[in-house]
């Protein structure tokens, strides 16, 4: 259906960008871009350019000295009765437990009496955390900031990421790319899984590290194995490109699976691309199409674009010119461009054209929308 291409070999210097934009500033993914008109009687090519996005959407602040915050009012009944830990240990964290179910108030006293107690660094991250996004107290970066120092030099690897994003986008004070390194140094080290990812982005970008794509690899394939999507496709990527890894298409895709099984849309859309043309993989037209269409209902142009061409040509779905130019209408208006499948709408009855347009129209309204 498309004439094969190469991915771009900028792609996950680019990814570095945007996976550090995401975490200061929890930013949406930059759009793919386009691809030029391509054969349709061709496989599919490959996407142009995998942009991993980044994960942890931390926004970080505690107090400029270990002091002692005001006590939170008394627990309800019903907060007590939800006090669940949030992590297995052998002590119960009630203060965490507390604070992924929305009693910021009750998670802030828990956490200052810890603090006050044991001096218990989960604790003082949590407050800055607190800080950091204003839940249950004024939003304060200065005082986040603080709470994560403080927890990252008793050995807390979340309050090292935090405080690494702070430096990063500068927050509670000027950027300082430099320690933000060393932060997520350290919180690689102590198995951060973002930490972990961040890392190898830098690595592969050549951005406060010297350039090593091995390296990069080493990083990256550790924060897949714990489980991010992110680093899973990323790896994917490496070994598609054969860089500081060997090129191994069958490893490509085994980590490509990994991470669209995670519902990661890059990975969802690489990999169908892989299934349709049996890169790496069984050749399995019908998966790939029904993998796409998972892709395309979350707003993937590329895959919006993919799905047409299968729709139009009845290569893994039953041929239906009416869905083809809907999603081809869709994915155009995402900025996804397709001269054959122009010619495809052009030579349509014109009633079968104006049901494509028509039940295209909802789906552009909430781009339109999205937009303004």
């Amino acid at each position: 259906m498309i004439a094969s291409r190469e991915i771009l070999v900028t792609a996950l210097t680019t990814a570095l960008s945007v996976a550090i934009a995401e975490a200061v500033a929890a930013q949406a993914s930059p759009p793919v871009t386009p691809p030029a008109p391509r054969d349709m009687s061709a496989p599919f090519s490959p996407v142009e350019r995998p942009s991993p996005s980044s994960r942890a959407k931390r926004k970080p602040d505690p107090p400029a000295a270990a002091k002692a915050a005001p006590p939170a009012p008394p627990a309800t009944a019903e907060e007590k009765a939800a006090l669940v830990p949030a992590r297995a240990a052998p002590q119960l964290d009630y203060a965490y437990g507390a604070f992924q179910r929305g009693f910021y108030l009750t998670a802030f006293g828990l956490a200052t009496q810890r603090v006050e107690a044991t001096g218990d660094m989960k604790s003082m991250t949590l407050l800055g955390e607190l800080y950091a996004d204003g839940f249950g107290v004024p939003q304060n970066d200065i005082k986040a900031a603080e709470w994560y120092r403080l927890a990252a030099e008793r050995g807390d690897r979340e309050a090292m990421f935090a405080l690494a994003m702070f430096r990063l986008g500068g927050r509670a004070g000027p950027a300082d790319r430099e320690e933000a390194a060393k932060l997520l140094a350290r919180a690689a080290k102590l198995g951060h899984v973002a930490a972990l990812y961040d890392l190898g982005l830098l690595y592969l970008a050549g951005q406060l590290f010297p350039q090593d794509f091995a390296r990069a690899a080493e990083l990256l394939r550790n924060a897949a194995e714990a489980g991010s999507p992110e680093a899973q496709y990323a790896l994917a990527t490496l070994y598609k490109e054969g860089r500081g890894v060997a090129k191994d298409l069958h490893e490509a895709a085994r980590w490509l699976s990994a991470s669209a099984a995670a519902d990661y849309t890059d990975a969802q859309v690489e990999f169908s691309i892989a299934l349709f043309n049996g890169t790496g993989v069984a050749k399995d037209e019908a998966a790939a199409a029904a993998l796409l269409e998972r892709a395309a209902r979350k707003g993937s142009p590329i895959a919006q674009n993919r799905l047409a061409q299968i729709l139009a040509t009845g290569r893994g779905l039953a041929a239906d010119p009416v869905e083809a130019i809907k999603w081809h209408l869709v994915s155009k208006a995402g900025g996804e461009k397709d001269a054959q499948l122009d010619d495809f709408i052009n030579k349509q009855a014109p009633d079968i054209r104006a049901a494509g347009e028509k039940a295209a129209q909802p789906f552009l309204a909430a781009i339109k929308a999205s937009h303004s």
